[in-house]
C-alpha cells in the first residue's frame, strides 16, 4: 500500500514534469526520488509515467492517481485544520438548553455574539426547565445548561454568570407604582399572582420566603410558570407579583417594577455542564458569556 510520503513524492514528479526539478523540490536524491516512482508503480502494477532522455510524460493512470493525490492532499490539510480547530473550540456542535426567561434577557446576545465570533460551532437550542436541564445534561442530551442556580446533581458543574434581583410588580394604576422603592409588606394586603409551585419551585419558595421575612403570608389569587405571564397577569390587574428584575425586559406598558427595600438575595443565572467533561466549544461558550454578561454589567 503506498502511502501519503510516496504520494508527495509521485506528485512532485508528475508536476514538474522532470526529475531533476522534482527532486531539488523534495530536498532529496534523484535516484531515490526515481525508486520512490518505480515503488509505486510496482505496488500498483501499472505505469504511471512515460520516461524518454528528452522528458517525461504522464500517462492516464499517472493522471488518475495526479487528481486523486491533489484530493487526497487537500482533505488531509482540510482535516488537520479541522482537529485543530476543534481543539481550540473553533469548530464543532454545540446542544445548549435554556429557560424561557433567559430568551427576554441574556440569551438573544448571547446566541448574537457566539455565532459572531464562532460562526463553525453549529449551536443546536433547547427550551427547558431546570430540572428538566439537569437530566438532559446526565443523559448527553445537552452539552450546556443555561439556568437557575438551584439543587442540582453532585455530576453537574454549576457556574453562576449573572445576578438577578427581585422586584415588586404592580400594575401602572396601583398606588406604589410611583415609587421606587418599597418595604414588601407594603403590599401585604394585595392579592398575589405567584408562581407555581410543581413548574417553577426555585422562585415559588424564594418568593414566598421573601413575604414570610416580610411578616406575611401572601393572598395568592393566580399561580403561573413563566415570568411573562405572571407579568402579564399583574399588567391584567389580577395582583402585585415578585419577580426577577429580569422581568423588566419584557417592558410591559400596563407594569410598573419598583425595588425591594427588604433584604433579598437574588437569584443567579448559571451555566452548567457534566462535571469533569468541559469540551472546548464548552469553553468557548463559557468565554462568551463571560464577556457578554460583563457587557450587559456596564451598559
Amino acid at each position: 500500500m503506498i502511502d501519503l510520503r510516496q504520494l508527495r513524492y509521485f506528485q512532485a514528479v508528475a508536476e514538474e514534469l522532470h526529475f531533476g526539478r522534482a527532486a531539488a523540490r523534495l530536498a532529496i536524491a534523484q535516484p531515490a526520488l526515481s525508486r520512490q516512482i518505480q515503488q509505486i508503480e510496482e505496488e500498483l502494477g501499472t505505469p504511471l509515467l512515460r520516461r524518454t532522455q528528452r522528458r517525461v510524460e504522464l500517462l492516464p493512470a499517472g493522471a488518475l492517481l495526479l487528481e486523486r493525490s491533489r484530493a487526497i492532499q487537500q482533505e488531509l490539510a482540510r482535516t488537520v485544520s479541522d482537529v485543530r480547530r476543534t481543539g481550540a473550540g473553533e469548530l464543532g456542535r454545540l446542544s445548549l438548553g435554556f429557560i424561557h426567561s433567559s430568551t427576554y434577557g441574556l440569551l438573544p446576545t448571547l446566541i448574537r455574539r457566539f455565532r459572531q465570533l464562532y460562526p463553525d460551532i453549529e449551536l443546536q437550542l433547547h427550551e427547558m426547565p431546570i430540572t428538566d436541564q439537569h437530566a438532559a445534561l446526565l443523559r448527553g442530551t445537552i452539552d450546556v445548561g443555561l439556568l437557575r442556580v438551584q439543587q442540582a446533581p453532585a455530576e453537574l458543574e454549576v457556574q453562576p454568570v449573572l445576578s438577578d434581583p427581585f422586584v415588586l410588580a404592580v400594575p401602572a394604576n396601583h398606588p406604589l407604582a410611583t415609587r421606587t422603592r418599597v418595604r414588601l409588606r407594603s403590599v401585604a394586603g394585595d392579592p398575589f399572582v405567584m408562581f407555581a409551585a410543581a413548574e417553577a419551585p426555585l422562585l415559588y419558595d424564594r418568593v414566598q420566603a421573601l413575604c414570610r421575612q416580610a411578616g406575611f403570608t401572601p393572598n395568592v389569587v393566580q399561580h403561573a410558570t413563566q415570568i411573562h405571564t405572571v407579568v402579564g397577569l399583574v399588567g391584567a390587574g389580577l395582583g402585585v407579583a415578585v419577580v426577577p428584575a429580569s422581568g423588566r425586559n419584557l417592558h410591559p406598558r400596563q407594569v410598573r417594577f419598583v425595588q425591594i427595600a427588604d433584604k433579598a438575595d437574588p437569584v443567579h443565572v448559571a451555566l452548567a455542564w457534566r462535571r469533569g467533561q468541559e469540551t472546548p466549544a464548552i469553553r468557548s461558550f463559557r468565554k462568551v458569556t463571560q464577556d457578554v454578561v460583563a457587557g450587559l454589567a456596564k451598559a
